[in-house]
């Protein structure tokens, strides 16, 4: 590695990507009212969600901030399908073992 480029540290990169989400996002961007979810996240890399939308957040070694806004992917979209059909099947379930046993 050249003597002229020195990469940043980790605390460093953690600072800039959180000062980078509350200018594209709001200072109240963590609300639970907000609707934004950290799908994952560490020093260098944040992707957050809300509906529809992938919003991804990238810091380079330099401290330069990269920010792209997707559409979900369709494992993403698939996976929530699962994860619906899961909690009704759960719930038809929990009812039907309800009713058999007498409690219904």
């Amino acid at each position: 590695m050249s003597d002229n480029i020195k990469p940043i540290a980790p605390e460093k990169a953690q600072q800039i990507l959180e000062t980078a989400i509350r200018e594209r996002l709001g200072d109240d961007w963590q609300d639970e009212d907000s609707g934004w979810a950290v799908i994952t996240s560490h020093a260098y890399m944040a992707r957050l969600n809300r509906g529809r939308i992938n919003v991804d957040f990238y810091v380079d070694l330099l401290g330069n901030v990269t920010v792209e806004t997707k559409e979900i992917s369709p494992a993403q979209d698939s996976g929530r399908l699962v994860a619906w059909l899961l909690l009704l099947l759960s719930l038809a379930i929990a009812f039907l073992l309800a009713r058999i046993a007498g409690l219904l």
